[in-house]
């Protein structure tokens, strides 16, 4: 835990504006932003976990990796996705949600890979 001090910290933040009501914007206006806004908290997530990750791992361990950089937030998402439906009366959950989610998190493993991996081992 000592070595993902960022990764809580985005955690943290993920789940306090998961269940907070949102004052009302003009923002709402603009079809699926709530889906853009899930792509990239899940993508940054994801991005942050590899990030630490790769800092102090200097070989990657597929199977600590996967379960670190992916499933953890795949699982968190549709943990709190749930939490929302069920435990909430503001909040309602959403497979669309879920769905965005899952999508950060892969851009946000591929995106890990294929530029902060080559970036930190130079």
């Amino acid at each position: 835990m000592k070595h993902y001090p960022l990764s809580i910290l985005v955690i943290a933040v993920i789940c306090y504006l998961s269940f907070f009501t949102p004052p009302k914007t003009d923002m709402e206006e603009i079809p699926n932003i709530d889906k853009l806004a899930h792509l990239c908290m899940y993508g940054g997530l994801t991005l942050v976990l590899w990030f630490e990750y790769l800092r102090h791992n200097p070989e990657i361990r597929w199977k600590r990796v996967t379960l670190i950089g992916f499933a953890l937030p795949v699982l968190m998402s549709g943990m709190i996705e749930i939490l929302q439906a069920t435990c909430t009366s503001n909040r309602s959950g959403d497979w669309l949600d879920f769905a965005a989610n899952c999508a950060g998190v892969l851009l946000g493993c591929l995106f890990s890979y294929y530029v902060v991996r080559p970036f930190l081992k130079r």
